[in-house]
């Protein structure tokens, strides 16, 4: 059976259970099972590795103990050890400043973990068919990619928790133009589930980076991530311990909470790749924590400060962000004239509707750039469509090799029907308006079909809700 077939399998038994109650609840249930077989898979690996290895979950509570025999303990039996044991000692491990970090690990993963399944019955259903999957085995551990992303695609359709998903081809894009280089220090501060650090993972060893053991220690210590909300702390960490990273450095935290007025030299890192939450308010007294004129609610706006306190000068960045970035005035302006003076933003690439779609149809973009010198002028490349879209879909996503008429035009830049460039004098006189079109572009409105008129009508409707939904943060602020 595919391990799709067996999530599938696995999701519809959860769906009989009376105590799981939604796709979020479902996942945030297979999500703790997940990490701990393959937590126990790793530890598996790590005492055949090490002689000296001393194991972080205790016995009896492993995966191998009570979970691997598929005619163990179940019913009653299995509901009462799960409830009052496992999670029970794993949240109330005992850990000090000599403990292994992997164990801080595990007990940070249980104390925002909940059982929700009131089966016994069902719950070793559940359990015998993750038993399909062997995470010790090369092919199934490339298996687990499968996984993951069956699990994002449900995350997308469970509410809000689709915030927490950038589609792969998007991280992979951003992460081989910034071009990340080993030993370097990398940062995603939303990370989500880890996609950016995953993407730069691969990105090292597509690059031949990764030669010995001692590249891949160096990679163990330099790739970090923050996360806040807990389902997808979990996920972030399960799947950077799948890409070899034994004790993964993400803190489950929320990066806006300190002053960035206290972040010192050797805070900064050299690469920043990230996709913050947009269109978000964040709590009171959040924006305290930000100089005079950047302080806002507007959670994007937040985030991109952030990034310019904590990149080191000749660092480098890739960011998502909304189309209301670009044009947003008030905060927004004093953001972007910060950037423009002390950055050089050399790319802005215009994604089409959809790629983030069912989450949000609100047009994105990525913008690179490099602190340490001003920006002279900004590339814009508009990504193009394939031939016969209107839009990307759920069912019609971006595809990672659209993206090669970037990376072909990327290193050998010249205007063509994708391209353009605009100089930081004509951006001034916009007063830091970023949202500029192609050039002739006013004259295609003439072409435009009723269909297309109405879409533009539609988005101009959208920008209009985004300035005011700044302005209403600027007035709480």
């Amino acid at each position: 059976m595919s391990v799709s077939a067996i999530i599938k399998s696995v999701q519809d038994t959860m769906r009989k259970d009376a105590g799981v109650d939604g796709d979020a609840q479902r996942i945030s249930q297979l999500v703790w099972m997940v990490f701990l077989k393959v937590f126990d898979a790793k530890e598996e690996e790590w005492e055949l590795m090490r002689d000296e290895y001393r194991a972080i979950v205790p016995e009896g509570l492993r995966w191998r103990d009570w979970a691997a025999n598929d005619e163990g303990m179940t019913g009653d039996e299995l509901l009462d050890f799960v409830n009052n044991k496992l999670f029970k000692e794993l949240k109330e491990m005992e850990l000090d400043e000599y403990s292994d970090p992997k164990a801080f690990i595990v007990k940070a993963v249980f104390e925002d973990s909940y059982n929700y399944m009131k089966s016994g019955t069902l719950m070793r259903q559940v359990i015998n068919k993750l038993n399909e999957i062997d995470f010790t085995t090369q092919q199934d551990r490339h298996m687990f990619n499968d996984i993951y992303e069956n699990i994002l695609r449900d995350l997308q359709n469970a509410g809000n928790a689709g915030e927490y998903y950038t589609p792969r081809p998007v991280t992979q894009f951003v992460v081989d133009m910034v071009n990340p280089q080993l030993g370097e220090k990398v940062l995603d501060f939303a990370c989500g589930t880890g996609g950016y650090l995953t993407s730069t993972i691969e990105h090292f060893k597509k690059t031949g980076q990764i030669r010995s053991v001692e590249d891949n220690q160096i990679l163990q210590d330099t790739i970090m991530g923050i996360e806040k909300k807990p389902m997808p702390h979990m996920l972030a960490v399960t799947n950077l311990i799948l890409h070899d990273i034994d004790t993964p450095k993400i803190k489950h935290d929320n990066s806006l909470t300190k002053n960035v007025r206290d972040y010192r030299p050797i805070d900064q890192v050299d690469v920043i790749v990230t996709n913050p939450p947009f269109g978000g308010i964040e709590e009171d007294g959040i924006d305290i924590n930000f100089p005079e004129k950047f302080r806002t609610k507007e959670t994007a706006d937040l985030f991109m400060v952030l990034l310019m306190f904590l990149l080191k000068d000749g660092g480098r960045a890739g960011i998502v962000l909304p189309d209301g970035f670009l044009f947003g005035e008030g905060v927004k302006t004093s953001v972007k004239e910060k950037l423009l003076e002390e950055f050089n933003l050399h790319t802005i690439v215009r994604l089409p509707k959809g790629v983030f779609a069912p989450y949000t149809d609100i047009n994105t973009n990525l913008l690179f750039f490099e602190k340490g010198k001003p920006t002279d002028q900004v590339w814009y490349f508009e990504h193009p469509l394939p031939i016969g879209y209107k839009n990307y879909t759920k069912t019609k996503p971006i595809r990672l090799e659209e993206f090669e008429i970037e990376k072909e035009w990327w290193f050998e830049r010249v205007e063509n029907e994708y391209a353009w460039k605009v100089s930081i004098e004509e951006i001034k006189k916009r007063n830091y308006n970023l949202d500029i079109k192609k050039p002739n572009s006013q004259n295609e409105m003439a072409h435009k079909s009723t269909q297309e008129l109405l879409e533009d009508l539609k988005l101009s409707l959208e920008r209009s809700q985004d300035i005011l939904r700044q302005i209403q943060g600027d007035l709480l602020s």
